[in-house]
């Protein structure tokens, strides 16, 4: 039995974990959940839990949120492991070079399409119900879809193969340097060029290819994941100045409601697509981007979003997937401070245009004088 003396001492010991600061009680909440007390110090705090029905409750919750950021890390865990499965999943590569034999192709066909047709849905509903039962198909924002038309989402159908099976004996073999990634576009003359991050990422080499069909070989050269900004940089022997850029970037923000337009690439012609600006921030709040109504498409990642004088105000990033027209942007100062966070030794000779050529033409004329700044970006993965 404990005497009066050891009965004292253990009430102050509880008194004073009573009197505990906020900082304090976390600390020995987090030692108590992880195991790190001492046999003699988990009874006491046991007992203080049991008196005080306020740090019994802290206890609770503290322990369903540390449950939670686990949840949320294996989730995201398991979302970079079927991305990088999905990334696997190449089937233009595939076709390129198929392009490459077309009379072997066309026997193929000819002699095993019912068996093509059958296998390519067994494919499609194996991959989709994979997808379903880990959970994938629910675990990103339905709204937000980024605008880079890449392979690993299962979008093709059986019908959709058989009709490109049948168009290859009709194509010329061109060889492709990769997959269609987006749109990017030129800073400077000789050879940088900005894109959205997502539309190169896994990629230290990309290929950008300009609106007269002509294809060089880039780096990437600098990336900042956190705004989704990516610079390149053209190292082909082939490839010459591209005289003085036409727009210059806009260092302070849009109102809402001007007009905006952007040139890109979803499909293999360059598209113009006009709009406005309907927020200043974008999904969720996000401070870093614009909201604009705009008909943006798969492809149109990383392509320059401008104003109705032609300043570049923004970088196409995604689209609303529940709402017809309504896409996001990344601001130009975000673009800029990525430029200038760039180590010196990577923007050598980077001199941007200060100096808005488009300002006085009307839109036929910006766009023509502007469309040889313009790349597709392919990537190869």
């Amino acid at each position: 039995m404990p005497s009066k003396i050891e009965e004292i001492v253990f009430s102050a010991d509880i008194k004073r974990r009573k009197e505990m600061s906020d900082n304090e009680i976390l600390e020995q909440i987090d030692r108590y959940l992880n195991g790190e007390m001492t046999k003699q110090e988990r009874a006491d705090f046991e007992v203080l839990r049991a008196e005080n029905a306020e740090i019994n409750e802290q206890v609770t919750e503290h322990k369903h949120f540390t449950n939670l950021i686990k949840q949320y890390g294996e989730r995201l865990e398991l979302e970079r492991r079927l991305d990088a499965i999905h990334n696997e999943i190449d089937v233009e590569a595939l076709e390129d070079q198929f392009r490459i034999h077309p009379s072997f192709i066309v026997r193929l066909w000819r002699n095993h399409h019912s068996k093509i047709s059958v296998a390519g849905s067994i494919a499609i509903f194996a991959v989709l119900c994979t997808l379903f039962f880990t959970g994938y198909l629910g675990s990103r924002d339905p709204r937000f879809g980024e605008l880079s038309r890449e392979i690993k989402n299962v979008k093709s159908t059986t019908d959709q193969l058989k009709s490109n099976f049948n168009k290859l004996n009709a194509q010329n073999g061109r060889v492709n340097f990769g997959k269609f990634g987006g749109t990017g576009f030129a800073i400077s003359s000789n050879g940088y060029i900005v894109t959205d991050f997502h539309v190169i990422q896994g990629n230290d080499t990309v290929f950008v290819q300009s609106a007269s069909g002509a294809s060089y070989k880039a780096a990437v050269i600098y990336s900042d994941p956190t705004t989704d900004v990516a610079v390149l940089k053209i190292k082909d022997t082939s490839f010459k100045s591209l005289g003085i850029i036409p727009y210059a970037l806009k260092k302070s923000e849009t109102d809402i409601g001007e007009n905006v337009f952007t040139v890109g690439y979803p499909r293999d012609a360059m598209v113009f697509s006009p709009g406005f600006l309907t927020a200043s921030s974008g999904i969720n709040g996000d401070t870093t981007q614009y909201q604009i109504s705009t008909p943006v498409n798969f492809g149109n990642s990383g392509g320059p979003l401008l104003d109705n004088k032609g300043n570049l105000i923004g970088i196409i990033k995604a689209k609303d997937l529940h709402v017809e027209g309504a896409a996001f942007a990344v601001k130009s100062n975000y673009l800029l401070k990525a430029i200038q966070d760039m180590p010196d030794s990577l923007k050598v000779n980077l001199n941007m245009n200060s100096r808005n050529g488009l300002a006085s033409l009307n839109r036929v004329q910006q766009i023509k004088k502007m469309q040889n700044y313009i790349f597709m970006i392919r990537v190869n993965q």
